[in-house]
């Protein structure tokens, strides 16, 4: 065969020609394929099964362990509400409890106070017999410059009779930089003269409400109480200003 000039040159090599060996390793081909198909799905079908299995065996620890939890978790949050109700009650049953001891305190104290009043006018001592101006109280009432008072003149004796006389209230303090004295008739309704009269035989009870004027400032309360009589007296007591409040 005549060669041509300037091209590459291949080797021919005569095949025989087979086509049933083609189709059977075409057949052999294809089976290997779908074999390997199905072994390939039937291992993951198998571990897929496999693994559904242990997420729905963990999906119902799971679920167990959280029916579980809140169970004991309701509990805990019931104990706790228990606790606080009981810790609640505890406090208020103590709170009631101080409130009772304070309330027989204090009902005490003005009992005590009540006997000791009433001892020192039955039985006084060998020095302090006769007019006494005993305790006296200002309270606030809510209202500026607005004040309830009241003043116990009392009669310390072992035979009481009926004791007459006079006594003036008087409040000192300062107004403009200037001392001032007030008496309780200017500042109360309930006294029309500078001095109020005494007549009892064994206490009296002087009591009212006052205003201050403004720019008043109060300093003390002087108290002087006159009795008449063969047997006339003349006591005198000072008082700091003390409000209680209500």
């Amino acid at each position: 065969m005549a060669e041509v000039k300037g091209s590459k040159q291949h080797r021919m090599v005569v095949v025989p020609y087979r086509p049933v060996r083609r189709v059977l390793v075409a057949l052999v081909l294809l089976v290997l394929t779908a074999a390997a198909i199905g072994a390939s799905y039937y291992w993951g079908y198998h571990q897929g099964a496999s693994e559904q299995s242990g997420a729905v065996a963990e999906r119902n620890r799971l679920r167990q362990e959280v029916a579980a939890l809140t169970e004991e978790s309701e509990q805990l949050r019931q104990q706790v509400a228990n606790l606080r109700l009981g810790a609640e009650v505890d406090q208020q049953a103590s709170q009631e409890m101080r409130n009772q001891v304070i309330e027989l305190k204090e009902e005490i104290a003005a009992l005590e106070e009540d006997i000791t009043f009433y001892r020192g006018l039955m039985s006084p001592g060998d020095n302090n017999t006769g007019l006494t101006i005993g305790s006296l109280n200002v309270l606030a009432t809510g209202i500026p410059r607005q004040f309830e008072y009241k003043l116990v003149v009392q009669q310390l004796a072992t035979d009481h009779q009926v004791l007459n006389g006079n006594l003036t209230f008087k409040i000192v303090g300062r107004r403009n930089q200037q001392t001032e004295t007030l008496s309780l008739h200017q500042i109360s309704e309930q006294e029309d003269s500078e001095n109020i009269r005494l007549r009892f035989r064994y206490f009296q009870n002087i009591e009212g409400r006052l205003t201050l004027p403004e720019n008043f400032e109060p300093e003390r309360i002087e108290i002087v109480a006159r009795s008449s009589g063969r047997d006339s007296q003349t006591v005198e007591k000072k008082f700091g200003w003390l409000v209680q409040e209500l």
